[in-house]
């Protein structure tokens, strides 16, 4: 009899465990960033948008859409380090600005970044893109490399050597598998380590280098599609060779950051001219990604996060513009008109991609987890890409050290569709500039001490075109206090390995 009940409590000791095991699938994340995509351009965000985005919008009414979600940078590099590191990137070495060519990497030595987390928690990881957070290119010489610290140099390239590895880049900090270039303008595309390819651009080239026999020149207007094609072929690959591991795959594409690269087929596809063609062309491929997951049936267990690393560079785009040869630069932005066919990437948002206004900071965000997040649902609550770590963090159950992702906030409980306020504030940050948003309130600093700063009330005022610093001083000190504070604080030792 005794022997019975042990084997009768064995059984039900392996059932539990077998049941726990079941309970813990973690499920697949593929997260998605665009480069320059306006909070406007997306109808489920604009209702007034000119651009088709079919795919995105399903995207939206399979998931959560959230309505105050931060960048929270309106330029690219500070950005990608936010959602890669779960920190502000003015804690980095990098105060502000974009990485310019060959810079070294944003993140210390051994921090931990978002996909290093879920490497650690068994998941195979694999990035296609844009990193843009630095790397250490080998050179011929020992010196740095040509061009090191601009962004246009006419010698580009002259003293790499293109047949050593590439170092501290997406692989070092956590990609298993990684295709794509660090920095545009470096043009260079590396397959994990090493430099197979070079990004054929309309501003920069590779004239100056040697050692080309082996680089693939790869045409701008057919690098979306090749980084799809990959992403799809991992996709199917993995779902062949290991299909009960984890995975998370980041579609990084460049696109629609100048040049505006669009492919014949879409080119005058939209009422919003080549800009809108371009987003247009986005829409596209994000759906033919989608449609992968679909076919091989892991729709069901995927997050699919969609976002963009700052605000679209221009005001107003459409037929009647010609924007093939617009600059990277703040100071070309044609300002909105008043033509009914007008497009405006931003919405009803002040500025533009460089800017501390809205247009520049605020970024749609959709997530989608089938069961897990609603459909069709909305959230104003506050948001930062930061939070992506810790969030998805709680969803694979690994504990951050309290020296990582340092902040980041928790937000599952928001996007399970809970109105529950988990971020009071968030610091937004310029190229030359810093604001604080704190409920329905926001301060943007002065550059000048000797003058006020900027006060809105983005609740009635989501234009920012009524300073209301005069009328509430006391409010905006305090908000200034508490940037201060927040600016003051510096990262714990991050120079751990994890």
């Amino acid at each position: 009899m005794l022997g019975v009940v042990l084997i009768i409590g064995m059984s039900f000791a392996v059932s539990c465990k077998k049941k726990e095991k079941a309970a813990t699938v973690l499920p697949n994340i593929v997260l998605i960033l665009a480069d320059d995509l306006g909070y406007g351009d997306l109808a489920s965000y604009n209702h007034n948008s000119l651009v088709p985005t079919p795919n995105l919008d399903r995207l939206a009414s399979q998931g959560i859409r959230l309505t105050n979600a931060y960048c929270p940078v309106s330029v690219c590099s500070p950005s990608r380090y936010a959602l890669m590191t779960g920190t502000y990137p003015f804690r980095s070495w990098k105060k502000s600005g974009v990485l310019s060519n060959y810079e070294p990497s944003m993140m210390a030595e051994g921090q931990l970044t978002l996909p290093k987390m879920l490497q650690l928690s068994g998941y195979t990881t694999a990035g296609f893109g844009k990193w843009h957070l630095g790397a250490s290119f080998p050179t011929l010489d020992g010196e740095r490399p040509a061009g090191y610290g601009k962004f246009k140099a006419e010698n580009n390239g002259a003293n790499i050597d293109l047949k050593s590895p590439v170092s501290d880049g997406p692989v070092d900090h956590g990609f298993e598998h990684w295709f794509g270039f660090s920095c545009a303008s470096e043009c260079w595309v590396m397959n994990g380590k090493n430099i197979v390819a070079a990004l054929q651009h309309d501003f920069y080239n590779i004239d100056s280098a040697t050692q080309k026999d082996h680089i693939e020149v790869i045409p701008s207007d057919k690098y979306l599609s090749m980084i799809t094609e990959k992403s799809v072929r991992f996709l199917t690959d993995h779902n062949a060779t290991d299909p009960k591991k984890p995975f998370f795959l980041y579609f990084a594409p460049y696109v629609p950051h100048i040049p505006l690269s669009v492919s014949d087929e879409f080119k005058g596809a939209t009422k919003a001219g080549l800009y809108g063609d371009y987003v247009y062309e986005l829409d596209t491929y994000i759906g033919k990604l989608l449609s992968t997951l679909d076919s091989l049936q892991q729709s069901k267990n995927t997050i699919v996060l969609f976002a963009s690393d700052n605000g679209s560079q221009f005001e107003m785009t459409g037929t009647h513009i010609d924007l093939a040869s617009a600059s990277n630069s703040p100071k070309d932005v044609i300002k909105k008109g008043t033509n009914a066919n007008e497009h405006y990437p931003n919405g009803d948002l002040k500025g533009t991609k460089w800017t501390i206004w809205e247009g520049g900071v605020r970024t749609p965000f959709i997530a989608k987890w089938p069961g897990k997040f609603p459909s069709g649902a909305k959230s104003d609550q506050l948001f930062a890409l930061n939070d992506v770590m810790a969030t998805l963090g709680s969803i694979v159950g690994f504990k951050l050290p309290t020296d990582a992702a340092i902040d980041s906030y928790d937000q599952l409980s928001v996007l399970m569709g809970k109105e529950e306020s988990i971020r009071e504030s968030v610091v937004v940050q310029s190229s030359n500039g810093m604001a604080i948003r704190k409920g329905n309130w926001k301060y943007i600093m002065p550059s000048d001490e000797n003058t006020d700063g900027e006060l809105y009330n983005l609740a009635d005022d989501v234009s920012e075109s009524t300073n209301r610093f005069e009328k509430n001083p006391e409010l905006a000190k305090t908000m200034k206090n508490e940037l201060h504070e927040m600016i003051s604080r510096t990262a714990i030792d991050q120079s751990k390995n994890y």
